[in-house]
């Protein structure tokens, strides 16, 4: 048996079970709650550790130049239990980790149940911690009980919980055209921290506006689940919503021209303008404005790159609306996922605004770990944000930048780890030394994830090691 006093770990999905493990195998005993066996959710089928909901598949193994593949790699290396438990239940998918569910969840709940420092309690924990748990990780996803969830916003604030998403697309920022994009904020306003240049523009004409619309209409959209409900309300309606309601919504709404003048082309007024903003400090990343749709996915990006200067955008996120309850983690916890003023309480998983079964076990093994060194004595030390595990937990505990949107709605949203979240590569890292140019296009996309995903792993196994 353990001298250390046990952690607990509430929630038993990929993030809860993650951390356990972790935990565990620093040699600290572990509580795992799970209310599963005793209170059912809407949309788990089983009483399993790890119980995969919706799709079976990790995503991509390519750790060569896949932001994905790489967490998947760090993870391994980390001795990632969700890793090891997907690896030995994998089903044919082409360049994909999938995996057979059933398999998958039995093996994460074995390996729990018998390791000797797991206890799993089968029970609804229905309030915040008691202060005798001086070491607790709520891991309880997007379906978080009423009563608990209803417990983290007493605590936290009627504004830090969302519970549904409405999630704009996000783009590379070298992947648009600043040929036709200019960068401008509406009437030159300059706001807090800004230079009244802080947006990029994509203008439309009245042509090109009127296919946008009649696209979006078209466009294969998902249904929702019965148990999410259609949470429409006037400071997040889908795009293809306001089309639906009138053909010149859009451009009175969050297309609207005003107060923007073309830099390519002072003359001509823009019929209709997109409008993008930075969403990460790195400068990376940009949001489309009041782009929230659900449009599927394949749809989405057929009609966006309708836009002008979107036409080679790449998206490090698409659009969606659904259920998911997640903190505003970047203003709440600090940055080892602590809620602030409460030491000792850590959330992980996609509560904290990740999104994807990888990345909330990504949350969930750093939670685990963060714990388990406080436990012992020691500082926790976070990876560097050159890895995809320390890019993701930047983007949750301070990587995005908090905009106000219009309403007072907070604007921190889930993300996919993606490289759009790391730092960039040091200047001349483009270059071939043999013919001392940087490639271009698509072949400069394709060698520059292959460099951050080669530096990342060095800085992964760095970081383990130290």
């Amino acid at each position: 048996m353990s001298e250390h006093k046990p952690i607990h770990v509430i929630g038993g999905g990929l993030a809860g079970s993650e951390a356990a493990w972790q935990i565990a195998n620093a040699g600290i005993p572990v509580i795992l709650h799970e209310m599963r066996g005793v209170r059912e959710t809407a949309a788990h089928k089983t009483d399993g550790l790890a119980e995969l909901v919706c799709s079976n598949s990790f995503r991509s193994d390519d750790a060569t130049s896949n932001a994905v593949g790489v967490i998947h790699a760090e993870m391994r290396l980390a001795g990632s239990l969700v890793m090891a438990s997907a690896d030995t239940h994998q089903v044919p998918a082409g360049g994909a980790l999938a995996v057979d569910r059933d398999g998958f969840s039995a093996a994460v709940t074995a390996m729990l149940t018998d390791h000797p420092l797991v206890t799993i309690v089968r029970e609804e924990v229905a309030a915040l911690p008691p202060e005798e748990w001086d070491q607790v990780i709520i891991a309880t996803g997007p379906l978080t009980a009423p009563a608990l969830a209803e417990a983290i916003q007493e605590r936290t604030g009627s504004e830090a919980l969302a519970f549904f998403d409405a999630i704009a697309p996000i783009v590379y920022r070298d992947t648009i055209d600043m040929d036709i994009c200019w960068f401008q904020s509406r009437y030159d306003k300059v706001g807090p921290g800004g230079t009244g240049k802080d947006y990029i523009n994509c203008p439309m004409d009245e042509a090109q506006y009127n296919a946008f619309i009649d696209a979006l209409i078209a466009g294969d959209k998902t249904d929702f689940r019965e148990w999410e409900g259609t949470p429409y309300f006037d400071g997040c309606l889908p795009i293809e919503v306001m089309a639906e309601r009138g053909r010149e919504t859009l451009r009175h709404g969050p297309m609207k021209p005003m107060g923007l003048t073309n830099a390519h082309n002072p003359e001509v007024k823009p019929y209709a303008v997109v409008q993008l903003r930075q969403d990460n400090a790195l400068g990376t990343l940009y949001n489309m404005v009041g782009f929230q749709t659900k449009l599927r996915y394949g749809a989405q990006k057929e009609v966006l790159q309708m836009i002008p200067g979107l036409q080679e955008a790449e998206f490090a996120r698409l659009g969606g609306l659904h259920r998911n309850t997640y903190l505003n983690s970047p203003v709440l916890l600090d940055g080892t996922l602590v809620l602030k003023g409460r030491p000792g309480l850590r959330f992980a998983g996609q509560i904290t605004g990740c999104e994807g079964y990888v990345e909330s076990a990504g949350i969930g093994l750093l939670a685990g770990r963060f714990a388990a060194a406080e436990r012992l004595g020691k500082t926790p030390v976070v990876p560097p944000p050159e890895t995809a595990l320390g890019a993701l937990l930047g983007h949750v505990t301070g990587g995005h930048l908090a905009h106000q949107e219009e309403g007072g709605k907070r604007s921190f949203q889930p993300m996919n780890v993606n490289f759009g979240l790391f730092p960039e590569l040091e200047p001349g890292a483009l270059i071939d030394p043999e013919t001392g140019k940087k490639p271009r296009g698509k072949a400069k996309s394709s060698v520059k994830k292959q460099l951050m995903a080669t530096r990342a792993l060095t800085a992964c196994k760095a970081w383990l090691e130290s």
